[in-house]
């Protein structure tokens, strides 16, 4: 079977199975986060279920032991202080896990991470962004990668699903100021769709050869005699959560491109459809909780609409690689999976940067100029097509209500969405969340690249060691966490400085997105009248992937084509 024939094969593989798991956890998802006083089922069952809030045995020790009231919702500030304290618990908490992790149990062996590296690895993992300035296997411990990297992995994940939800709650509730309990959907998600699910992927990684143990490695003979290290840990484990939640950082620093982590095509294939299995299943749960599901599809719609696209370009510019020697190959291959063949590259590749994933399975930094640029290109979008787990959607939900009011400055209505006004206050928010990453990103490439601290660690000049500075912070502000791999960014300057970014790049959209669903929240419910612009329509879908696009255009190309666009010019 020649590589293309395989590549659609994959593809199309990987299209029926999100598809057959779309309606069921979308509306698993909805039953999950809808609160026990909606549920209508009059069975015993279900009452009993209502009087004890909802809440499973192993939810109410969660909840005594933080010390919170699961039966009583929160303002949106007061959700909004929960979910930030939390996260702030959490990096303080992994700092120091890996600040002390020579005393550990399971340590094997390994020194104390770093001030400058624990502190860009606790951001990291926490943020969702999971960057890796370091090579795992030779400075985390298994004690520090399974009690801190991988339990971040569920619950940076668990936060992002949490502040998605509130936003759906701000557009589904009338007249309100409640948005739920954060510490209630931050578990749930964890014990009732993170957790299970991740059991699942982690027994087929195993039977699928992905190293699962406890052992600090052997010392293997080689057939002419050398010796060779091989590693060991609890890889499968990791593995599972690690792409479930669009999180990324890899137990190895080849990532899955790592014989054991990624062993063989399928698994490969199968890592690709965990990362975008929930965050394309989430605009089911959109439309079960809003109660029109056709919205859901709409959403669902603009996401597919520009995924594919990205992975036909994608193919393309690395099948179509200029210069004689990559044109004998047939495509570019250096520093491909080549084990597996070129296309599965390049649905990897595009699937993490359409997701705030940071795996890879090839560098990103071979990639030809334009596919390296498609790269970027879907970090700047937002990462909504389909996006991190519940970043994605809620980033898609921000982008909704901007081409609402463009349409509505069109046709000189008041614009309005799911019946919900969008007045100046809504607009702000949504306008600042808008331009949040971009200021990240551009500023932090701009000081990178006007300072000696940022330009001694790019690996090319001209062109491509522009494009190797912009891609970090790309990733970092957009909390993806992949790489390409010709910048040295375990510095002092890129810790810090890309640490920040992390930071700024998830905790400021969340704060806005949740005050956004506060003020959804307090309104009322405008009724349907022949004005109306109908956003479960083919007309709305095409002018909200125009507005992705437009907003991602304007902004970010007069960087790229002092970028990958002039490397591809020339």
């Amino acid at each position: 079977m020649s590589a293309a024939a395989a590549g659609w094969l994959q593809v199309g593989l990987l299209v029926l199975a999100l598809a057959l798991v779309h309606r069921p956890l979308g509306d698993w998802m909805a039953r999950v986060f809808r609160t026990p006083a909606t549920v209508s089922d009059t069975s015993p069952r279900a009452r009993s279920w209502r009087r004890d809030g909802g809440h499973w045995r192993v939810e109410r020790l969660v909840y005594r032991a933080v010390g919170v009231d699961a039966d009583g919702e929160q303002r949106w500030p007061t959700y909004l202080r929960s979910v930030l304290a939390f996260s702030l618990v959490s990096v303080l908490f992994l700092y120091l896990l890996q600040r002390v992790q020579q005393w550990l149990p399971l340590d094997d062996g390994m020194p104390a991470v770093g001030q400058g590296s624990a502190w860009n690895t606790a951001v990291s993992f926490v943020t969702n962004t999971n960057w890796q300035g370091y090579a795992g296997e030779s400075t985390m411990g298994h004690l520090v990668q399974m009690a801190g990297l991988a339990v971040q992995n569920f619950l940076s994940a668990a936060v992002g699903l949490a502040v998605a939800i509130a936003l759906v709650r701000g557009f589904a509730r009338t007249r309100t100021d409640r948005l739920g309990n954060a510490w209630v959907d931050i578990t749930r998600a964890v014990t009732r769709i993170l957790l299970p699910l991740s059991v699942l992927a982690a027994v087929v990684l195993v039977l699928g050869g992905v190293v699962q143990n406890l052992s600090a490695g052997t010392d293997a003979t080689t057939l002419s005699g050398a010796t060779q290290f091989l590693p060991g840990g609890p890889v499968a484990s990791q593995e599972a959560i690690k792409e479930l939640g669009t999180n990324g950082g890899g137990f190895f620093n080849a990532n899955s491109a790592h014989p054991f982590e990624g062993p063989s095509a399928w698994i490969s294939l199968f890592e690709v459809f965990l990362l975008l299995v929930i965050p394309f299943s989430l605009p089911r749960t959109f439309g079960r909780l809003v109660g029109d599901k056709r919205q859901g599809f709409a959403i669902l719609g603009v996401m597919v609409s520009l995924a594919a696209v990205s992975l036909a370009l994608t193919s393309w510019a690395q099948a179509r690689a200029g210069g004689a020697a990559l044109q004998l190959a047939g495509a570019a291959t250096e520093g491909q999976e080549v084990r597996f063949g070129g296309p599965l590259s390049a649905l990897f590749g595009t699937a993490t940067t359409l997701t705030s994933t940071g795996a890879v399975n090839a560098q990103h930094d071979s990639f030809t100029p334009s596919g390296g640029l498609l790269t970027m290109a879907n970090m700047m979008l937002g990462e909504v097509a389909p996006g991190g787990v519940g970043s994605g959607l809620y980033g898609m939900l921000v982008l909704a209500v901007i081409a609402v009011f463009v349409a509505g400055l069109m046709v000189g209505r008041t614009p309005e969405y799911l019946g919900k006004k969008l007045g100046r206050r809504e607009m702000t928010l949504a306008s600042l969340y808008v331009l949040t990453t971009p200021a990240i990103v551009l500023v932090g490439t701009a000081v990178a690249m006007s300072v000696d601290a940022g330009r001694s660690s790019m690996l090319n000049s001209g062109p491509h060691g522009l494009s190797e500075v912009l891609y970090a912070f790309t990733s970092a502000g957009n909390n993806n966490g992949s790489a390409f791999a010709g910048l040295s960014a375990n510095t002092p300057f890129y810790d810090v400085a890309l640490g920040l970014a992390m930071a700024f790049g998830r905790f400021v959209p969340i704060v806005l997105v949740v005050a956004l669903a506060g003020r959804l929240a307090a309104q009322g419910r405008t009724p349907v009248t022949a004005g109306t612009l109908p956003t479960h329509r083919p007309l709305f879908v095409g002018l909200l992937t125009a507005v992705v696009l437009v907003v991602v255009g304007l902004t970010y190309f007069p960087v790229l084509s002092l970028g990958p666009l002039a490397e591809g010019l020339s």
